[in-house]
């Protein structure tokens, strides 16, 4: 396990280790990691990275457990209408945009509303997500993120800014990564890493 905060080498150690190097872009894993040890509101060992450098066709949200150094879930994911039609490359933490938002967020509580089973974010970061909630950004199951889509459409379906999963997964990675664990939205966005307090600073955050 990682001794040192946001060791290179270390990171890049626990990415083989984990047999990641077939399954999740090392630059997005290593961003990710950069964060978890920085964040100290986490209360859970599990980080859930959504890599949108992939197409939506592609499994792209990946459920990690650090201490077990297992990969638990992966899984097909949208994006939000206005960030992209296959590919995800505009991004926004406006009310109204219909767009996704980088960046970490903590994962709270579980509710049912319309779109079922579903789970609330906190946006970690300054004005790059921390709209989240007043924007009703959170994770759930839908029909349109269902691997059907893509056959009759050649990409999944889109949300208002939410990151939505397969019906017959939702449940299950909501139930995994519910109550205080930090989910990562990455993107080869320069705006983003120049932008964020985390990657900015490199400091501790509370």
């Amino acid at each position: 396990m990682l001794q040192k905060l946001n060791a290179d080498s270390d990171i890049e150690r626990l990415y083989y280790e984990m047999n990641l190097n077939k399954t999740i872009n090392y630059s997005a894993f290593e961003q990710a990691m950069k964060g978890y040890y920085q964040i100290k509101k986490k209360k859970k060992e599990i980080l859930t990275l959504i890599d949108f450098s992939k197409p939506s066709t592609e499994e792209r949200l990946f459920v990690l457990d650090i201490k077990a150094q297992k990969l638990l879930h992966s899984s097909l994911v949208s994006h939000g209408k206005n960030s992209g039609g296959l590919y995800a490359t505009s991004f926004s933490n406006r009310n109204g945009s219909f767009q996704s938002s980088l960046g970490f967020y903590l994962t709270e509580n579980t509710y049912t509303g319309k779109n079922g089973y579903s789970l609330i974010l906190e946006g970690l970061e300054k004005g790059i997500n921390d709209k989240a909630k007043e924007r009703a950004i959170v994770v759930h199951g839908a029909p349109y993120s269902n691997p059907s889509v893509i056959a009759s459409s050649g990409r999944l379906g889109r949300s208002l800014g939410c990151p939505a999963l397969p019906e017959n997964v939702s449940r299950e990675i909501i139930n995994t990564i519910k109550g205080g664990s930090l989910l990562f939205i990455y993107a080869k966005d320069k705006k983003y890493l120049s932008q964020s307090p985390i990657f900015r600073n490199r400091k501790p955050v509370a």
